[in-house]
C-alpha cells in the first residue's frame, strides 16, 4: 500500500555559541495508515521530528531533509499560505499538555467552531453541530455544557479530550500525538487512548504517537522507532518491541520495572556515543508487514 507520508534526510540543527548543534540527523521514515510510534529519551529528538513534519521549526533553527512528501506532494516546496492549509486540515498535531494549549479566554465551543470553520465553508450552525457530535465521539458526557465553559473548568482528562476533538474535527489524514497521554492518570490514559485508537481506526488515518513509554507504545502501536542522539537506531514492530537487538533498545527495556518479573535493582542505562553514528537496525518487521 503506498505510503501517507513519505520523510528523507530528515536533518535539524540549531547555532550555538559552541557551534552547530544536530538535534535530528539524517532521519527517513515512511507512515501508512498505521499507528506509527516514536521512543526515545528525553532530547532524542522526538518532538522535533514531529513539528518538523509541519514546518514548525523556526529560525534560527535550521530544517533540511531531500522531502517530507504527503501523498507524493513534497511539503518543503510549499508556501507559507499553503502550509497553513496542511496544519490543522490535512495534518493536525496534539502537543504536549494540550490542555494549556487552549485559548484561556475563549469558550471552548467558540474555540473548536473556530477550527472547524477555518478548513471549512461550514455555516456556524453545522459548525457547532458538527462540534456537538466531536466532542460526543471522544467520550465527553453533556457537551451542550461543554461548549459553554472555559478550559480552566475542565479537568486534565476532560482538557486532553478536548484538544483531541479540535485536532480531529477537520478530519486530517494523519494525526501527530506528542506524549498526549502524559500528565494523565492510568485510567484517563487508557480512555483517551481508547478514543484516538477508535477514530483512526474508522477514518482510516496515520497517527504518529511520541512518547517515552516503551510498554504503552508496544501495546498500542504497530511500528516503532526507537530514537537515539537525534537519529533512529532501531525500527521494529510494536508487538515484538521486547525482542528487539540493538544495545540502546535493551537498555530502555531491561531499565524499566516488570511487575510479573520484579528485580532487587533495575539496570542502569548505558550510553555509547557510537550509536548515534551507526546504521538503523531494522527487525523482521517493516510497514509491509503491518498494513
Amino acid at each position: 500500500m503506498e505510503p501517507i507520508l513519505e520523510v528523507e534526510n530528515l536533518e535539524i540543527s540549531f547555532p550555538t555559541r559552541a557551534g552547530v548543534f544536530e538535534a535530528v540527523r539524517d532521519i527517513s521514515f515512511s507512515l501508512g495508515r498505521e499507528r506509527l510510534g516514536i521512543v526515545g529519551e528525553s532530547g532524542s529528538g522526538k518532538s522535533l521530528t514531529g513539528r518538523s513534519i509541519l514546518r514548525l521549526i523556526k529560525p534560527p533553527g535550521i530544517l533540511s531533509a531531500t522531502k517530507i512528501a504527503l501523498h507524493g506532494e513534497n511539503l518543503l516546496d510549499f508556501t507559507e499560505k499553503q502550509m497553513r492549509n496542511v496544519r490543522g486540515h490535512r495534518i493536525s498535531m496534539v502537543m504536549q499538555d494540550p490542555k494549556f494549549s487552549l485559548n484561556p479566554v475563549m469558550t471552548i465551543g467558540s474555540q473548536i467552531i473556530e477550527a472547524y470553520r477555518l478548513h471549512s465553508k461550514a455555516s456556524k450552525k453545522q459548525a457547532l453541530k458538527a462540534t456537538l457530535e466531536m466532542l460526543d465521539a471522544v467520550m465527553i458526557r453533556d457537551p451542550e455544557r461543554v461548549i459553554r465553559a472555559y478550559p480552566h473548568e475542565m479537568s486534565g482528562g476532560m482538557g486532553q479530550r478536548i484538544m483531541i476533538a479540535m485536532m480531529l474535527i477537520p478530519r486530517p489524514e494523519i494525526l501527530i500525538a506528542d506524549e498526549p497521554t502524559s500528565a494523565l492518570d492510568v485510567t484517563v490514559q487508557k480512555e483517551v487512548l481508547e478514543i484516538m485508537d477508535k477514530l483512526v481506526h474508522e477514518r482510516g488515518m496515520g497517527l504518529i504517537f511520541i512518547s517515552h513509554d516503551l510498554n504503552l507504545v508496544s501495546s498500542f502501536c504497530d511500528r516503532v522507532l526507537i530514537m537515539y542522539g537525534g537519529r533512529i537506531v532501531e525500527t521494529c514492530r510494536a508487538d515484538r518491541l521486547y525482542e528487539a537487538k540493538h544495545p540502546y533498545t535493551r537498555g530502555l527495556l531491561n531499565s524499566m520495572p516488570h511487575l510479573d518479573n520484579p528485580k532487587t535493582r533495575l539496570e542502569v542505562l548505558k550510553r555509547d556515543d557510537d550509536w548515534a553514528n551507526q546504521p538503523s537496525v531494522s527487525g523482521a518487521l517493516l510497514m509491509d508487514d503491518t498494513l
